[in-house]
């Protein structure tokens, strides 16, 4: 089985391992939750159209996906773990965002594309003294139900400080390693609000989110259906690139109130789906090219549908938490030209995995290769520098620019 070019950002704790950055991932679950790192509050991929050169990027750490196969078929003939036994390939292999799933696991990633994941209901983000807050809460999830609010910090997860921790490991043990994350299973918060600090155990439960958000900015800030003030602009939030995401950020483009400026908001989201992501670029673009990639060496190219809106003022709002498709996202909008980028410095994941079924039902996912932004820019492990970089007020800021640049604030 071979399946969709994905790209996602760290995804949890592999057995073992600390925390592991890998592409398809739990993370989706988590971005497209509350799970995910924030600042604020199989569809395949498109066939190439032409081969674009490619400056010579750093070969992608691979491994054999034939080695691996082998590997998980030798232990099932022996009554071991197929599953097992790959990792341990992969893990020697050197490559640090391939991993291996069994059929359970890899269901919840499926799920997790489609908006559905098992999470506490839990969006962190980085407080100015480098502590871990939280930023969001789901209403009616585990966190909202047990009295967690946005604005408490998190000090302990499941005994662990985490004062200067980075985000990401804090949104891994919220989600769960592998053997924890079902639903059901529990998570200890050591929560403090205020001078008070209490301890919470939660349930994670199957939960459904929104992807993509979308609210009125500036001096009128009634809801988006309602008549707009000229000077309104329009925040767009996307969480995480899965199924349908890219669609209802055309829509939402489509459905602002004419004149108004748009602030796509891609802080903490960890990727998702290629395709989703250049379906939101073909919102803002009149088709053209939006990345390049390369696959065991073969060039390939993504361009965007014509027909989208190129002229309405255009933020991007990223983070070190915006992560491989939306740093995909975020390169082609910014060296096309669209968008003024603010900020800090994107995740810098940029390699490209593809996941195949291996003998025994487990599926794991292997480094191919990298992609590129329109201008030849690699991604991986360098990251996307904004136009304005920014460390607090970011939102603020990116209201200050798009008011410039006549969309209203």
């Amino acid at each position: 089985m071979s399946g969709p070019v994905r790209c996602f950002g760290p995804r949890g704790v592999r057995r073992g391992a600390a925390l592991t950055l890998v592409f398809a991932s739990v993370l989706a679950t988590a971005a497209a939750t509350g799970s995910l790192p924030r600042d604020k509050a199989k569809s395949p991929v498109p066939a190439a159209r032409s081969v674009v050169p490619v400056t010579s990027a750093a070969p992608a750490a691979t491994v054999d996906g034939d080695e691996v196969a082998s590997a998980a078929a030798r232990a099932v003939a022996d009554g071991k773990s197929g599953t097992e036994a790959a990792e341990r390939v992969v893990s020697r292999s050197g490559d640090r965002w391939g991993a291996v799933y069994d059929e359970r696991q890899y269901e919840e990633f499926e799920q997790a594309l489609d908006g559905s994941y098992t999470g506490v209901g839990i969006a962190a983000k980085r407080s100015a003294d480098g502590l871990v807050v939280v930023a969001r809460v789901q209403p009616g999830g585990p966190a909202d139900l047990a009295g967690v609010e946005p604005g408490d910090l998190l000090r302990t997860i499941d005994g662990r400080r985490m004062d200067r921790r980075p985000v990401a490991e804090a949104v891994a043990l919220l989600r769960g390693d592998r053997t924890e994350a079902a639903a059901g299973s529990t998570v200890v918060l050591g929560v403090q609000r205020g001078s008070v600090l209490r301890t919470k155990t939660l349930s994670r439960a199957r939960l459904s989110t929104e992807a993509v958000t979308v609210r009125r900015i500036g001096p009128d800030r009634s809801a988006f259906s309602a008549p707009a003030a000229p000077s309104t602009a329009v925040l767009i939030d996307v969480d995480s690139f899965t199924r349908g995401s890219g669609t209802e950020v055309r829509d939402a483009v489509r459905g602002a109130p004419a004149g108004a400026g748009v602030l796509l908001d891609l802080r903490g989201n960890s990727g998702g789906l290629v395709t989703e992501a250049v379906t939101a670029a073909s919102a803002f673009l009149d088709g053209g090219l939006v990345a390049t990639y390369d696959v065991r060496g073969e060039q390939r190219a993504l361009y965007a549908e014509p027909g989208g809106d190129t002229s309405r003022p255009l933020v991007v709002l990223v983070d070190g938490g915006t992560m491989s498709a939306a740093e995909l996202l975020t390169g082609a909008l910014q060296d096309r030209g669209r968008a003024v980028t603010v900020g800090s410095r994107t995740f810098g994941k940029g390699s490209v995995q593809m996941p195949s079924r291996l003998p025994g039902g487990a599926v794991a996912e292997l480094t191919v290769g990298h992609y590129r932004t329109p201008a030849g820019r690699g991604v991986d492990g360098r990251g996307i520098t904004p136009d304005l970089v920014v460390d607090s007020r970011a939102e603020q800021r990116a209201e200050t620019v798009l008011s410039g640049l006549g969309g209203g604030s």
